[in-house]
């Protein structure tokens, strides 16, 4: 299979686009996490 052009394309199922996906979503989730709890002082 070829991947290159696919790697940002959003597909259901176990699959390299996925997986990319997931990773920049828990990034996203665990920053804005951590200014939560460091501007406000709030422990989620």
């Amino acid at each position: 299979m070829n991947f290159d052009g696919q790697r940002n394309i959003w597909t259901w199922g176990c699959s390299i686009s996925s997986e990319i996906w997931n990773g920049r979503l828990a990034m996203l989730a665990f920053i804005i996490i951590f200014c939560i709890e460091f501007f406000f002082l709030y422990q989620l």
